[in-house]
């Protein structure tokens, strides 16, 4: 008979984090995780629930150039994106009848899981974005908002981001458990993210962020139990601390191998045109390059700029799993200290205007000063509150309150952990699942053999 499973992915959680939550030292199995490069959230899961590296299942960050497009997208939702079959595809041949839930891991639209959960603004044809989840099925929807009310997008994701989104989700899963039964649960819960790259894994402020979620994961982690499932706790990737911002595009520009158009006094990246670009990625950067014979004397210009460790050619990735037709010509790894920005323009009366706004979907690189409000602006709260009164009377606004000076983050990931102790975990109420450290491609198997279908 299969055995319930339920996966709680508790991003940034790590051996030294976990000493400060009781509730997760429970669990009898308690080891450590590889991770991938990158070590990042859809490069992650895809590598857990395949058993691939990115190299196979094509995930080779957060997002990437589609050559095919012009265009750098990050945060594509489509569950086609990630090739190669799913940890679900092998157990419903052994088990036809297996039941699989998701809540909240990602690239879970288009997925064949029975039930999902997956956030999804509302894009109002007015330009208006309001916040809500995707559902399948779609009566789900209204199952979970009766009893928890809006999905908390501005609490998952910006300035305000924090615990109130991961209760959320928390609470979603424990109704998911009790009202579907699901054989498989895939939970993500974001918490750890948000103050450990606010303000770094050493601080005060991410030690009180883990004892916040120790408590609020306690319900669910006794309702699974309750119910006789196998719970599997893990992590991505650790955070790690940073003080240095590299910012490689300016680097590509000020050599004249990056191009930007102009439009309304606003400087745009130009992919099309640019001899070479990077689309950064925390701690790693995919370097695109027009022309194969700039290859080498790109490479040599990233290798000598400061808080750069490496640069991956052909034979790099290779070596690193990341070999795929996605991944840049070229891959840059920040120093331990240090991460990549996506700014590209010189003069910040130049910048676009959704540099200063939460625009995940519109920037050409992942940006982490969306979790502040800008500091240097006396009036950004008083700021925001009006946007949102704008907002509530049906006008349009643009939220113009993310800082353009990266300095103030303090915690990055992406890079290869240089310790252990600020790596991934892997937790378990089953002790026999593992004896010792456990590979990120191992994932995919462990869960079919904690259903008792491996």
């Amino acid at each position: 008979m299969t055995k319930q499973v339920v996966v709680i992915d508790v991003v940034g959680l790590t051996p030294r984090l976990l000493r400060k939550m009781p509730r997760l030292r429970q669990l009898p199995l308690s080891t450590t995780l590889g991770t991938v490069l990158p070590a990042v959230t859809c490069s992650a899961q895809a590598t857990f629930l395949t058993g691939e590296m990115p190299s196979e299942h094509g995930i080779v960050g957060n997002g990437w150039y589609f050559r095919d497009l012009g265009e750098v997208f990050l945060w594509r939702q489509h569950n086609k994106l990630v090739q190669g079959e799913k940890v679900w595809d092998l157990a419903r041949r052994k088990d036809p009848s297996y039941k699989v839930a998701n809540v909240c891991w990602w690239y879970a639209m288009g997925a064949d899981t029975d039930l999902l959960v997956t956030p999804r603004p509302i894009y109002y044809a007015d330009g208006k974005k309001a916040p809500d989840c995707y559902t399948r099925p779609v009566a789900l929807h209204d199952r979970l908002t009766a009893k928890l009310g809006d999905f908390p997008l501005f609490h998952y994701w910006g300035p305000t981001a924090g615990i109130k989104s991961s209760k959320w989700i928390v609470a979603a899963s424990r109704q998911i458990l009790a009202e579907d039964n699901p054989n498989l649960l895939l939970t993500y819960i974001p918490h750890l993210d948000y103050d450990l790259q606010r303000y770094g894994p050493s601080s005060v402020e991410a030690t009180r962020a883990a004892i916040e979620l120790d408590a609020v994961l306690a319900p669910l982690l006794d309702d699974a139990e309750a119910a006789g499932a196998t719970v599997i706790v893990l992590s991505e990737y650790g955070i790690t601390d940073v003080s240095r911002p590299v910012d490689i595009n300016r680097v590509l520009r000020s050599e004249g191998l990056l191009e930007v158009h102009t439009q309304d006094g606003m400087e745009y990246l130009d992919p099309w045109t640019s001899r070479a670009f990077a689309v950064a990625d925390h701690q790693i950067a995919h370097v695109y390059v027009k022309d194969p014979a700039d290859v080498d004397a790109v490479s040599k210009l990233l290798a000598s700029v400061e808080g750069v460790a490496q640069i991956l050619d052909a034979d790099g990735k290779r070596e690193h799993g990341l070999d795929h037709e996605r991944a840049g010509d070229l891959v840059a790894v920040a120093n331990a200290d240090s991460w990549f920005t996506y700014y590209y323009w010189l003069d910040d009366a130049r910048a676009p205007d959704f540099a200063r706004g939460v625009e995940i979907h519109r920037k050409p690189g992942y940006d982490p000063a969306e979790l502040f409000f800008d500091p240097a602006d006396r009036w950004v709260k008083p700021r925001a509150a009006s946007y949102l009164l704008r907002k509530k009377v049906g006008l349009r606004y643009a939220m113009r309150v993310v800082p353009l000076d990266p300095s103030i983050v303090r915690g990055s990931h992406g890079r290869l952990p240089d310790s252990p102790e600020d790596g991934p975990v892997f937790l378990s109420t089953d002790a026999s699942l593992a004896e010792g450290p456990v590979a990120p491609t191992d994932v995919r198997d462990l869960l079919l053999k904690a259903a008792d279908l491996g």
